[in-house]
């Protein structure tokens, strides 16, 4: 996982050298900008550090991600996270349908609520409301997927009959994978209308917590072997990885700093070794 940067080694290169040591994703996280005021600390997290340049220098997501596919043929696309209360549902549809497309059936769509209040509201989403917003925007883009001529009405989405192609190549549609602590509201969004959880390593102890979503996932009436999770920023050794692998990750997404080819070529590398 790498935020794509005009500073740093491009899509397709790192796509093509992730690729070509074997690794099974590549992960972009996405902020449409920052603004200047930076009244939210880093992550929402009081007593954070600086925010990284990287997050205001970002490439847009889906277009990274299609330069990616159009160099690789193996390994999957994914975001890592989209922000879905602050994408217009028709618009966000259409680039996953068409990535999906374009890179026969590699997608990956991880979403989650957002931090950064600023942020939203540019979008015009409050803080508040994001979680209602996601919520609806993700269930309108299931039914654009899935249904030739669909609609949606809810609080924040409404959408009159109409038609939208292309349609994903993966039935019903790629993955969707919720980032977040578990807590009731994330459990009730994870096994209503995804496929899986995406923690992030560090928060809280995520094999800890494995247990809650497993059971809400099962509490939901969801196939309990369906379930998909992985781990963003695990750390680059034997023992985190072994101990996630051996839980049942799905993915462990190691974090990549927006460098040049020169730094990011080794780090791949050492990475790889870790590869099963």
């Amino acid at each position: 996982m790498m935020f794509p940067t005009d500073t740093a080694i491009q899509p397709v290169p790192l796509a093509r050298e992730a690729e070509d040591r074997g690794f099974g994703s590549l992960w972009f996280p996405e902020h449409s900008h920052i603004p200047a005021s930076r009244a939210t600390p880093w992550g929402g997290r009081e007593g954070a550090p600086p925010l990284p340049e990287e997050y205001w220098r970002t490439h847009d997501q889906f277009v990274a991600l299609a330069a990616a596919a159009a160099v690789t043929s193996t390994i999957k696309l994914a975001t890592g996270i989209t922000l879905a209360a602050q994408r217009d549902p028709l618009w966000l549809a259409k680039e996953v349908a068409s990535l999906d497309l374009i890179s026969e059936g590699r997608v990956i769509f991880g979403i989650g609520y957002g931090w950064n209040k600023e942020e939203m509201a540019q979008h015009g989403v409050a803080y508040t409301e994001r979680r209602a917003k996601l919520r609806e925007h993700v269930l309108a883009c299931r039914a654009i997927w899935t249904q030739d001529e669909f609609s949606f009405d809810g609080e924040h989405v409404q959408l009159e009959p109409s038609w939208s192609w292309p349609k994903p190549v993966q039935r019903p549609h790629p993955p969707i994978l919720l980032g977040g602590d578990p807590g009731p509201r994330t459990l009730g969004d994870i096994t209503e209308f995804c496929d899986g959880w995406m923690p992030i390593h560090g928060r809280y102890d995520i094999l800890g917590r494995l247990g809650e979503v497993q059971e809400a996932w099962a509490a939901a009436g969801r196939d309990p072997d369906a379930l998909r999770w992985g781990v963003f920023a695990c750390p680059p050794d034997e023992e985190h990885v072994t101990r996630y692998v051996e839980a049942g990750a799905d993915h462990l997404a190691f974090a990549l700093p927006s460098r040049g080819a020169d730094d990011i070529l080794p780090r791949l590398d050492k990475l790889a070794a870790l590869l099963p």
